[in-house]
């Protein structure tokens, strides 16, 4: 078992990197490893960008359900409201996603009062262009601390022109029903579900919200843990493709978001993917012996479409263990 540094501070149970620190590729490897989840802070992300797109996000939200559904239906990509995916999951959520590598087609919003589509395709871009930068950076930091050269050997994924790397606005609105359950229930222990348990598939996400609390990531112990909100921040997110790159030593976090029965939460993901024929297997370099691999090889494009057929809460991984396939 990996023992965290003496340095890592912790946020509530959470690491807090401290990104301006020169052991900081240190702590994010421990934390990856441990967490698989972490916040940092001393970023170089404007704020600018981040109130920008937050306001944008606000206009479109707060238009009538009937407005939104023109920006829809999710194609995957545009709008959608309660349906996650097209397995029967659904949530108290609402939300806007977009491709950041090809041209999305912000026209979908034309049509909405009050909503100027140049105005959210720069917000998204501005903010989209800041954080895949960060996010390289942390893929870089993460190599040098696992001492793989070259160190852009995560980073150039997510660099490539052809990256399958999405974006993601969620909006959670408040929900009365939490207060109706709970005065039918003396023990208060009933959790409406904004976006169920899952891990996230790519190599990183990288999630900023507003003020308002509901994110909760799953401990090795079995406790979920709720990760306090912090608008000036960013939690960072292991996926699914880093945990078999790594062959199983960072593990994808499991996490949920609840619903708030005040506030509404927003939220903003960056999933950062490789292009779909990238083939995903482990580093030989982390490896001890050609046979110690735990995953067989695929592309982004197998796991992708495996990963669509599953439900929120799967395993997607497990078809691509090589200890189910033996």
């Amino acid at each position: 078992m990996v023992i965290l540094s003496k340095q890592t501070s912790f946020f509530n149970g959470v690491p807090l990197i401290d990104l301006s620190k020169p052991d900081s590729k240190n702590l994010i490897v421990n934390a990856c490893e441990e967490f698989g989840f972490f916040k940092i802070i001393n970023h170089d992300v404007p704020m600018e960008f981040m109130s920008k797109l937050e306001s944008e996000a606000i206009k479109f939200f707060s238009s009538p359900l009937s407005e939104k559904l023109k920006a829809g239906p999710a194609d995957p990509f545009g709008y959608g409201n309660k349906q996650i995916g097209t397995n029967g999951d659904c949530g108290w959520v609402e939300h806007i996603l977009v491709s950041t590598n090809s041209e999305f087609n912000y026209q979908k919003f034309a049509s909405i009062l009050g909503v100027n589509p140049e105005n959210i395709r720069s917000a998204v871009n501005d903010y989209v262009s800041a954080v895949k930068k960060m996010s390289c950076d942390i893929l870089e930091m993460l190599a040098e601390g696992l001492k793989i050269y070259p160190t852009n050997v995560f980073s150039k994924l997510l660099m490539d022109k052809n990256s399958d790397s999405v974006f993601r606005l969620n909006h959670y609105p408040p929900c009365s029903e939490i207060e109706r359950l709970n005065d039918n229930n003396n023990n208060n222990n009933n959790d409406l579900i904004g976006f169920g348990e899952h891990t996230d598939p790519q190599i990183i996400s990288i999630l900023r919200s507003n003020n308002t609390s509901g994110l909760q990531i799953l401990l090795k112990d079995g406790h979920w843990i709720s990760v306090p909100p912090d608008e000036n921040s960013f939690f960072v997110n292991v996926g699914d493709s880093l945990q078999v790159m790594t062959n199983g030593r960072f593990k994808s976090v499991k996490h949920r978001v609840l619903a708030n029965s005040v506030k509404s939460r927003l939220s903003m993901i960056y999933f950062g993917g490789p292009p779909l024929s990238e083939k995903i297997a482990p580093l030989a370099s982390l490896m001890e012996g050609e046979d110690s691999s735990l995953y067989k090889e695929f592309t982004w494009f197998e796991y992708k479409k495996s990963a669509y057929k599953t439900r929120l809460a799967d395993n997607r991984l497990i078809l691509f263990e090589k200890i189910a396939a033996s």
